[in-house]
C-alpha cells in the first residue's frame, strides 16, 4: 500500500508562493520620455528580498538588459565577483555559500559591449526576508513517505487475486527554491525492509540520465532529495522510477513511478517581440479603426496567472487633439482609434508607451515590461491645390516653339511628392487651336505653360488662357474644390523680324536646252511676312548654281542665263536642274529666306550617235565572223533611236571587205564580205544616223581585230598575242621592265669589273701554280680552315703581344704568312704622349721598312704606333723613299720564292 505523510497544508503553500513571487519581482521604471528604443538597463536600481543564508549557485534575481540592436553582444560583470556572479542571461547567482548581514547589501552590475567596449551599469540591492521559523519546523517534521505496494502471497491452497499497483500522486516542487540543498522531498520504503536488508535507487531523466544529479536517493533510508533549484521554463516535470533490491541485487519490489511537477513561480517578466512597433492609420479615420497589434510573451506557465498578460497604454505623445486618441485590447494587444480628429497636417506621428503585465495585470504582484508603438498618420487627399495668384502673365516671341512662357505656382498641404500632392494642370479655355500645353515640374509642383505650335504676331497678338489645377488622385469625400483652384494666364506675343519666303517654293519652269547666254528665264521673287515693321525692299542673290548658268537681278528678282543650257550636263539629273536663291531684308537683325528654282530641260537633237563598243574581234574566215555593235546617243527619244547604220564609200576597201546589217533600232551586225581576211587590226568607219528632226549623224571608227579562230569561233592564244594591239599602259609596263633589266645588267657588270681588279691584285702575289681557283686545296687535318676562322682580335689592339712565328709548328703554317727572316730593328716610339719630332720617327720607320725583306706585300697585320690629331709631321705625301723606283734593284725578288715570281718577272727583268 502507498502511504503519503508530512504534506504541508494547502493554506500554508499559497501564502508562501505569493511571498516568493513578491521576493523575485523587480520593479520596472516605465519611461515615456523617448519615442525610440534606448539600449541599456531599463531601471536604475534592482531590488530583491532573499534569505540570509546563501548557497553557491543559488539564483537571486534577474537584471534585464534592453538591446535595440540584435548584433550587440553584452558581457556582464559584478563589482563583487567573489560573492556574486552574473550569467549571460542576466541572472545573478551566489558565487559561494555565505551568510548575508542584516543590513541591505549593495553591489553594481556592469554590462559591456564586446565590440565597441561601451559600458552600462545598474545598482542591485539585496534585503533579508523575514524568517518563518514556525513553518520551517513543521515542514522539516513532515516529510512525505512512499511505500511500495504490498505483494499478495499464497498462504493456503486457494489462490488470491493480486491487487493492482497503486497510482502514486505527483510531487509538486516549486521552482527557484532557496534550499538549503540537498532538500528532502519524500521517503521511499518497502514494508519488507524489516526482514531483508534492502537498497533503494531511482532512475530516469534528472537522476541517472541527463540532466543527471538533480535528484538523489539515500540507498539505505530511501530518502529522495533535490540537489539544486529547479527551473520550470527548462523542465516542467520529471518522471522517475524507484527501485528496491536486496544486497545481492535481486529485485524485491516492482518499480514504482514518481512524477515530480515543477510548480511555476512568477520569475519571468513579459517580453515584447519588438521593442519598437510601427503602425499606420489614415488621417480622418473614424473611431474604431484598427491600427496595429503589439505582442508580448511570458516564459512562465501560460495556463497560470504567472503567464497571463494584460496590455494597457501608459502614455500618448503628443496629446492633441485628445489625450486618448487610441485604446488597446488588454488581452489581444490590438490598438484601435477611439477619437476622431486625426489630421496629418497637424500631427504626423503619435508615440504610445505600451505596458504588458502578467498575473492578469495585477499591479501589486504582476511583473511588467514596456514597449514603444509609433503610429504614423498617413496622408489622404483632403487638401486641393490652390493657385498663389488669380492671374499669371507671360510673353513669347512669335514663331518660337518649346518655350516656357509662364510659371504657375500652387500650394497643397498634403504630403509632398505623393499622388495627393502632385498637381495636374489643364486648360479650360482660351486656346482653341492647341498652341499651348502645361507641364508639371515634379520637384516644385509648378505648372509650366509651354508653346507647342508657332504663333504669328500678325494674326494673334495676345492669348488669355483659363487653367485649373487638380491632384493625381481624387479628393476625399466631402472635400470640394475652392475657387483658388482656377486661374487665368495672360500671354503677350512679341513681334520679331521674320524671314522672307519665296512664292511658290520650289518654282518649276520648262525650257528647251541650248538656250543661249543673256536670255531671260523667269522672275523669282519673295514676300516679307512683317507687315508692321518699316523695312526697305528685299534684295536677291544667288546661293547655289552648280553649272554657273544663271544670274538674278538683286532688286527685281529677274533670272537670266549666262551660259548655254545643256540637258546632257553632269549637273542635270532626270532632265531637272536645281538652283537656289536668297532673299534678304533690312530688319534688325536682318533675316533671309531661300527659294529653289527647278528648270525642266527639254531635249533637242544636239548630240550625234556613237558606236559602242569601239573595239571588236572577228575571225579571218567568212564563217563565223559576225560582230554585234550598238549605237548610243546622249539625246533622248525622239532624238535618239532607231538608228541607221551604213559604211562610207571611201575608201573602197571598206565596202569591199565589210558589210553592216541593222538587226534592231539600236543594234547592228558587222561581218566580212570576203571569204578570208589576213589577221590584224583594222579601222572600220561606220556612219550612224539618229531619228531626230532634223536627224544627226556621225562617223565612228570601230577597231576590229581579225584573228585565227578555233572551231568555236574563239581566237586562239597565239593569234591573240600576235594580233592584239598594245595599249599605252602595256607599252609603259614593257619600258619599265626593260629599264629595270638594264639597271640590273649594269650593276652586274660593275660588280664583275671590281671583282676582276681584286683578282688581278691577288694574282700579283700568287703563283699560277698556286692558283686555287680551279684546284682543290688539301688540308692536313679534317675540317681544315679552322685556323683561318679563329681570329684573335686582341692582337689588333696589342700588336707587340703577337706570338712569334718561330714558335709555331712548321706543319700548320699558312702559305701566305710572312716568311721567317730576321726582323729589322724598327724605331721605338717615345713614351711621351706626344713625341716631339714625329717626322723623324716616321722617316726612320719608313727607312727600316724599305730595308725589311719581310715587309708586305703579304697577308699581314699593319701596325700603327701613333694615333692622335694635330700631328706636326705634315703630309705623308712629302716623304720620299730612300731610292726612287727607277734606281731600285728588284733582283732580290727572285729569291723570295714562287709566290713572288710575278713581281720578279715584272720588275726584275730589266728592259725585258
Amino acid at each position: 500500500m502507498c502511504r503519503i505523510a508530512g504534506a504541508p497544508p494547502r493554506s500554508l503553500l499559497q501564502p508562501l508562493l505569493l511571498v516568493l513571487a513578491a521576493l523575485l519581482q523587480a520593479p520596472i521604471k516605465a519611461t515615456s520620455e523617448g519615442i525610440l528604443c534606448k539600449t541599456g538597463f531599463p531601471e536604475d536600481v534592482y531590488n530583491a528580498v532573499i534569505s540570509r543564508g546563501l548557497n553557491e549557485g543559488q539564483p537571486l534575481l534577474n537584471v534585464r538588459f534592453r538591446s535595440c540592436d540584435e548584433k550587440i553582444k553584452v558581457q556582464f560583470e559584478s563589482s563583487e565577483p567573489a560573492d556574486f556572479r552574473v550569467g549571460e542571461d542576466g541572472m545573478v547567482y551566489a558565487a559561494r555559500s555565505f551568510q548575508l548581514s542584516t543590513d541591505p547589501t549593495e553591489f553594481i552590475i556592469y554590462a559591456q559591449d564586446k565590440e565597441t567596449q561601451q559600458q552600462w551599469q545598474v545598482v542591485v540591492k539585496l534585503s533579508i526576508e523575514p524568517t518563518f521559523a514556525e513553518h520551517s519546523e513543521k515542514d522539516e517534521n513532515k516529510i512525505e513517505e512512499i511505500v511500495f505496494p504490498r505483494q499478495q502471497y499464497k498462504h493456503s491452497s486457494h489462490l488470491q487475486r493480486q491487487k493492482r499497483d497503486w497510482v502514486i500522486p505527483p510531487i509538486n516542487l516549486p521552482e527557484n527554491s532557496r534550499g538549503p540543498f540537498p532538500q528532502e522531498l519524500v521517503r521511499i520504503r518497502s514494508d519488507r525492509d524489516k526482514s531483508l536488508s534492502l537498497r533503494y535507487s531511482v532512475t530516469g531523466p534528472g537522476a541517472d540520465q541527463p540532466p543527471t544529479g538533480i535528484f538523489i536517493i539515500n540507498p539505505i533510508s530511501g530518502q529522495l532529495s533535490v540537489t539544486k533549484p529547479l527551473d520550470r521554463e527548462q523542465i516542467a516535470s520529471f518522471h522517475l522510477r524507484a527501485h528496491a533490491v536486496d544486497v545481492n541485487g535481486n529485485q524485491v519490489e516492482n518499480p514504482i513511478d514518481i512524477v515530480i511537477n515543477v510548480i511555476d513561480m512568477n520569475d519571468n517578466r513579459p517580453e515584447f517581440l519588438h521593442q519598437v512597433w510601427n503602425g499606420t492609420v489614415p488621417e480622418g479615420s473614424k473611431p474604431g479603426t484598427y491600427v496595429m497589434t503589439v505582442t508580448a510573451i511570458d516564459a512562465d506557465d501560460p495556463n497560470a496567472l504567472n503567464g497571463m498578460l494584460r496590455y494597457r497604454i501608459l502614455s500618448q505623445a503628443p496629446s492633441t487633439p485628445s489625450p486618448n486618441m487610441f485604446t488597446i485590447n488588454n488581452e489581444t494587444g490590438d490598438i484601435i482609434t477611439v477619437a476622431a480628429g486625426l489630421d496629418r497636417e497637424k500631427v504626423q506621428q503619435y508615440t504610445l508607451i505600451i505596458q504588458a503585465t502578467d498575473m492578469e495585470g495585477n499591479p501589486t504582484y504582476g511583473l511588467s515590461n514596456t514597449a514603444t508603438a509609433v503610429i504614423t498618420v498617413t496622408d489622404v487627399n483632403d487638401n486641393p491645390p490652390e493657385f498663389t495668384a488669380m492671374t499669371f502673365y507671360g510673353e513669347v516671341p512669335e514663331n518660337r516653339v518649346d518655350v516656357i512662357v509662364a510659371n504657375l505656382t500652387v500650394t497643397d498641404k498634403d504630403q509632398p511628392h505623393t499622388p495627393a500632392w502632385n498637381a495636374m494642370y489643364r486648360m479650360t479655355g482660351g486656346d482653341p487651336t492647341g498652341r499651348f500645353t502645361i507641364l508639371t515640374d515634379p520637384n516644385s509642383n509648378d505648372g509650366l505653360v509651354t508653346v507647342v505650335k508657332p504663333i504669328d504676331f500678325e494674326t494673334n497678338r495676345m492669348f488669355v488662357l483659363t487653367v485649373a489645377a487638380e491632384n493625381q488622385v481624387p479628393l476625399a469625400k466631402g472635400i470640394q474644390h475652392p475657387p483658388q483652384s482656377t486661374a487665368t494666364v495672360s500671354i503677350t506675343v512679341i513681334d520679331v523680324n521674320e524671314s522672307p519666303y519665296f512664292v511658290p517654293n520650289p518654282k518649276l519652269i520648262r525650257q528647251e536646252e541650248g538656250l543661249l547666254a543673256g536670255k531671260m528665264l523667269t522672275t523669282f521673287t519673295a514676300q516679307d511676312p512683317d507687315r508692321y515693321m518699316q523695312q526697305t525692299a528685299l534684295r536677291y542673290s544667288k546661293l547655289s548654281d552648280p553649272a554657273n548658268w544663271l544670274k538674278i537681278d538683286p532688286v527685281s528678282g529677274q533670272i537670266t542665263t549666262i551660259a548655254v543650257l545643256d540637258r546632257e550636263s553632269q549637273y542635270v539629273e532626270n532632265n531637272m536642274y536645281n538652283a537656289t536663291f536668297l532673299a534678304s531684308d533690312s530688319g534688325i537683325p536682318p533675316m533671309s529666306g531661300t527659294g529653289t528654282l527647278q528648270i525642266y530641260l527639254l531635249d533637242i537633237n544636239d548630240n550625234a550617235p556613237q558606236v559602242h563598243p569601239q573595239e571588236a574581234t572577228t575571225c579571218e574566215t567568212l564563217q563565223p565572223n559576225a560582230t554585234n555593235i550598238t549605237a548610243t546617243d546622249r539625246d533622248i527619244d525622239p532624238n535618239a533611236g532607231p538608228f541607221a547604220f551604213e559604211l562610207p564609200e571611201t575608201p573602197p576597201s571598206i565596202k569591199r571587205n565589210w558589210t553592216v546589217i541593222r538587226i534592231s533600232g539600236d543594234h547592228a551586225q558587222l561581218s566580212l564580205r570576203i571569204r578570208f581576211l589576213e589577221a590584224g587590226i583594222y579601222d572600220v568607219p561606220i556612219i550612224i544616223t539618229d531619228s531626230g528632226n532634223p536627224p544627226k549623224s556621225s562617223t565612228s571608227i570601230l577597231k576590229v581585230k581579225v584573228c585565227q579562230c578555233d572551231i568555236n569561233g574563239d581566237c586562239t592564244d597565239v593569234d591573240r598575242i600576235v594580233g592584239a594591239g598594245l595599249g599605252t599602259g602595256a607599252i609603259i609596263a614593257i619600258l619599265l621592265c626593260i629599264i629595270i633589266l638594264l639597271i640590273l645588267v649594269l650593276m652586274f657588270v660593275v660588280w664583275m669589273k671590281r671583282r676582276d681588279k681584286e683578282r688581278q691584285a691577288k694574282q700579283l702575289l700568287i703563283d699560277p701554280e698556286d692558283d686555287v681557283r680551279d684546284n682543290i686545296l688539301k688540308y692536313d687535318e679534317e675540317g681544315g680552315g679552322e685556323e683561318d676562322q679563329d681570329y684573335d682580335l686582341s692582337q689588333l689592339q696589342q700588336p707587340d703581344t703577337i706570338e712569334p712565328d718561330a714558335i709555331k709548328p712548321v706543319g700548320i703554317r699558312r702559305l701566305d704568312e710572312r716568311p721567317i727572316h730576321a726582323e729589322p730593328q724598327y724605331p721605338v716610339r717615345s713614351a711621351a704622349p706626344h713625341p716631339g719630332d714625329i717626322g723623324d720617327f716616321i722617316n726612320e720607320g719608313l727607312k727600316a721598312a724599305d730595308n725589311d725583306p719581310t715587309a708586305p706585300p703579304y697577308d699581314s697585320l699593319l701596325v700603327f704606333d701613333y694615333e692622335g690629331s694635330g700631328s706636326t709631321a705634315g703630309s705623308l705625301s712629302s716623304l720620299n723613299s730612300s731610292s726612287s723606283g727607277g734606281e731600285q734593284d728588284y733582283d732580290y725578288l727572285n729569291d723570295w720564292g714562287p709566290r713572288f715570281k710575278k713581281l720578279a718577272d715584272m720588275y726584275g727583268g730589266g728592259d725585258d
